[in-house]
């Protein structure tokens, strides 16, 4: 994916993932944009095309989308154990704050609708708008690409869900390969992978699916509550496409019907999710810490956010050595192109809903995303200003 390798590649990573997983507010599709500034524009770690492949990728594989962006993007940095460290360093200080919302979940109800909460919602729309002007103007070069992007996000818009976008992606990759064969190819700048990368691959996605069959069989046949909630968030983070809002009518199918959550301590807990930097992913935490007994109910959270992260790990992993050896491919580049502009299409719709549909409620919050978008765009402030400022604003306004 033409990165550029340092001498201490793993302390790097763990550097970078653990800044921008104490900074990276905002969703999935926000993620995207700040990892795209961190690594595409200031680190030039990797190319505009290069990055786009990648989110092509993780858009195309169930799984939260940005978790499994940051694992490539450390794998291609500093190999597998890169990859790991990349997801646990952008993954643990949420994952701490969701635990710790877990304990004091009754101080948690005031909360839900603060003025602090909804300016970071309003950055979050300026972020997101920037992301997506970026990615736009890079993978939509010409009309019949921006065609593609228009009518993935007519699709999406009319009928929203995990069917529709893995039908544009498809039909996107299908389109491109007929229409963008005759472009220019884009020059790869990494070896392919040696048989011992495809080798642990091909295992990492023999995995994924063992799992995927093997606990609900374990489930049944053992009573431990550890192995229910292990099948539970597995399956779920398994099952979801497109990242953090989707597994939410999962999760809630998983732990509120049994009765080891109530609906208004997981909306509450959503509306926590909402308010820290990293993986939306991370709110199994607050679960399962709820689920959990006494001081050591944190633990219960630790075990189901491996579950939930578990089944992307195993996914990206195993995908990505076959992965550099398909894009070499002239036919494979001419499909990416057409999945590339449909992914643009998919980021609209979640920039229209749930981003703008949560985050807009009145001509005044229309003016502050302005601001804060012309703060990213032209001033170049760093996104975790413009969300602190956002936070800030927010809270002062509801005064």
């Amino acid at each position: 994916s033409g990165m550029n390798r340092p001498l201490h590649p793993r302390r790097e990573v763990a550097a970078v993932f653990l800044k921008l997983g104490l900074t990276s507010f905002g969703g999935p599709v926000a993620h995207l944009g700040y990892l795209r500034a961190e690594l595409v524009e200031r680190r030039a770690w990797l190319t505009e095309a290069a990055y786009a492949d990648l989110v092509a990728l993780c858009q195309f594989l169930p799984g939260p989308a940005s978790s499994q962006l940051v694992f490539a993007l450390g794998q291609g940095r500093a190999g597998w154990w890169g990859g790991l460290l990349a997801s646990l360093c952008f993954t643990l200080p949420s994952a701490a704050l969701m635990i710790l919302f877990g304990y004091g979940v009754t101080f948690w109800g005031e909360l839900h609708s603060s003025g602090w909460l909804h300016g970071l919602k309003l950055a979050t729309v300026a972020v997101v708008a920037q992301a997506v002007w970026a990615l736009g103007r890079t993978l939509c070069p010409d009309l019949s690409r921006l065609g593609l992007a228009l009518a993935a996000l007519t699709a999406l818009l009319a009928w929203p869900g995990t069917t529709t976008q893995i039908a544009v992606i498809m039909a996107g990759a299908g389109l491109g390969c007929l229409t963008f064969r005759a472009r220019p190819q884009t020059p790869l700048s990494h070896p392919l992978p040696p048989r011992r990368e495809k080798f642990i691959g091909g295992g990492l996605l023999a995995s994924f699916a063992a799992l995927l069959l093997l606990l609900p069989l374990l489930r049944a046949a053992e009573t431990a509550p550890a192995v229910a909630y292990f099948d539970s968030f597995y399956r779920a983070g398994a099952l979801v496409f497109g990242g953090g809002h989707v597994v939410l009518p999962l999760l809630r199918a998983e732990v509120v019907p049994p009765g080891w959550v109530s609906d208004p301590d997981f909306l509450a807990g959503y509306g926590a999710a909402q308010a820290v930097p990293g993986p939306l992913f991370t709110f199994a935490g607050y679960l399962g810490t709820l689920m959990g007994h006494g001081p050591w109910a944190g633990l219960t959270g630790a075990w189901c956010l491996l579950a939930i992260f578990l089944p992307a790990w195993l996914l990206i992993g195993g995908a990505l050595p076959f992965w550099h050896a398909l894009r070499a491919q002239p036919w494979a580049q001419a499909a990416l192109r057409g999945a590339n502009a449909v992914v643009v299409g998919i980021l609209l719709a979640a920039f229209y809903h749930p981003v703008c549909a949560e985050g807009l409620q009145s001509a005044a919050d229309i003016l502050a995303v302005l601001i804060l978008f012309g703060l990213l765009q032209w001033a170049k402030s760093p996104p975790w200003l413009v969300v602190l400022l956002a936070a800030l604003g927010g809270q002062l306004c509801q005064r």
